[in-house]
């Protein structure tokens, strides 16, 4: 957040009033160091509960009348005669309690905020996960761009025998398409076209030598129901004459 929403956020109080947990502390006073406009706000915050107190402390104005009032009274024992002194009134002037109103809204607002501060702890928390999460899908989401374009760039080499895979019998339209790179003795599965699988089983993919007919395992797609572009690489070092799938 920037200065303004730091500033309005409420936290400068929970400084100023010690109410804040240590690395909170640190914290703040990090921005403070930063922001020029949170130090001043915080050095306000310090000088309106200063002036709060002293405009609520009353024991001056009462030690004033005492020390008046007592010099009056050895005054009128001194002279019988004289016209006798009415007894002052203590009198509590209109900033006292202007002061103590004040202070009282501002300890309720402290202690409001306290209130919310688990809730505002719990909301940047959300907020945090929030942003964690987006991050990995934008991380996850530049790897497979990444990952797609460097396939792509594989499949388009002239080097490259593409074999198409029709199906049989069991399931006729089911199609598949192998593409074999000899130089690095990998082959690329296409198995977008294939069904689903039954729960419990694996497509197997085969190399295949057709005089006789021998097969070659080159290995069992595990990922086959979580993978989004059904694209498999597998080594293939065999002089294959053909392709399988089962």
């Amino acid at each position: 957040m920037d200065s303004k929403e730091y500033i309005v956020s409420g936290i400068l109080e929970l400084y100023v009033a010690v109410a804040l947990y240590e690395q909170e502390n640190e914290q703040v006073h990090a921005i403070m160091q930063k922001y020029p406009e949170v130090k001043q706000e915080v050095l306000s915050i310090e000088a309106t509960i200063v002036n709060l107190t002293a405009a609520t402390d009353t024991r001056k104005t009462v030690t004033s009348f005492d020390v008046i009032r007592e010099k009056l009274n050895l005054s009128n024992t001194d002279d019988s005669d004289d016209i006798p002194l009415i007894p002052l009134k203590k009198k509590r002037s209109i900033f006292s309690y202007v002061g103590w109103a004040a202070a009282v809204v501002f300890a309720a607002g402290l202690v409001f905020t306290m209130m919310l501060k688990p809730d505002l702890e719990s909301q940047i928390e959300t907020v945090r996960a929030e942003r964690e999460a987006l991050k990995e899908q934008i991380y996850k989401a530049n790897n497979d761009l990444t990952a797609a374009n460097e396939l792509l760039d594989v499949l388009r080499t002239k080097d490259i025998i593409s074999v198409p895979l029709g199906g049989k019998v069991v399931s006729p339209d089911s199609h598949a398409k192998v593409y074999w790179d000899k130089k690095s003795n990998n082959i690329y599965v296409d198995l977008k076209g294939l069904p689903e699988l039954p729960a419990g089983k694996v497509y197997q993919v085969w190399s295949l030598k057709l005089d006789p007919l021998t097969p070659i395992s080159l290995g069992i797609i595990e990922n086959f129901t979580t993978d989004q572009d059904k694209v498999f690489d597998l080594k293939n070092a065999n002089e294959s004459e053909a392709f399988g799938i089962t």
